[in-house]
């Protein structure tokens, strides 16, 4: 056993922590609204030729194998899982969840750039306009919607119209109406924390704007929050396997400088 198989191992147990740090990220994700799980994907490093397939014996046959050693493997990406979560019902106006495909869009202050989210947890703010329920920034809902300081009732239509009923008034008022966007890619967006994304040359830009319901985007549901996607019965299964694959790997790395010991030993005789 060589030196070589401590580098090996040790790529093994590196990578393992990046699943196991995705896995623990996923748990402590397990509650938050519009959370989409995350997934470690793995790939084998280079190879030590040390015989290529295919050379010709004595007889001028071709070896149908060759010899090649393995160096290790890494992360090779993280892939995010957008699948529709749970509803929740809160009762509350403000909360819409998307039932499909789609992402709403906001103004991010800072930036001046549109960002994007699945959490439909709204507030308002001073100006009485729609934004996303946050104690640090608050980010307006794009196109802004304004609801009248006077409104005793909001609704939010399935596709997207928001209506008020205002004092004096039997009928409904429509005040504005929500757009969703959708992307080629969007396990391609940049993942920004506080349920936010941004768009990058991996997802491209939004490749359609429209009214929920229109054109395969999604409709909404008010009065309930999209829920997690974790599933922890996955996760748990996962974070069993990651820790007894660390423990294959540590084993390992002790066999080798057992090992790498005893030829040190054997050498000075």
């Amino acid at each position: 056993m060589s030196v070589q198989t401590l580098y090996t191992a040790a790529t093994g147990m590196d990578s393992l922590q990046q699943r196991l740090d995705t896995i623990a990220n996923n748990l402590a994700n397990i509650n938050t609204d519009g959370y989409k799980a995350s997934r470690a994907n793995f790939q084998d490093l280079f190879y030590r030729q040390e015989m290529l397939p295919g050379i010709q014996d004595q007889q001028g046959n071709f070896t149908p194998t060759g010899i090649a050693i393995g160096l290790g493997v890494r992360v090779r990406s993280t892939q995010t899982d957008f699948s529709q979560g749970a509803f929740k019902e809160t009762n509350r106006p403000l909360d819409v969840a998307i039932v499909g495909e789609g992402f709403f869009q906001v103004l991010d202050p800072p930036t001046g750039q549109l960002i994007y989210t699945r959490t439909g947890s709204f507030n308002l703010n001073s100006n009485g306009q729609m934004v996303i329920g946050s104690a640090l920034v608050g980010r307006q809902l794009e196109p802004a919607i304004t609801i009248p300081p006077d409104a005793t009732n909001v609704t939010i239509g399935p596709n997207g119209i928001v209506s008020v009923l205002q004092p004096g008034q039997q009928n409904l008022t429509q005040v504005g109406q929500i757009q969703l966007v959708k992307f080629i890619n969007p396990e391609g967006l940049l993942k920004l924390g506080e349920n936010l994304y941004q768009q990058t040359d991996a997802s491209g830009p939004p490749v359609l704007t429209d009214n929920p319901g229109n054109q395969g985007l999604g409709t909404l549901q008010q009065n309930v929050i999209e829920a997690s996607n974790v599933e922890p019965v996955s996760e748990l299964i996962d974070l069993i396997t990651t820790q007894r694959a660390f423990e294959l790997n540590s084993q390992v790395v002790q066999a080798g400088d057992q090992i790498l010991q005893l030829i040190s030993t054997l050498r000075r005789f």
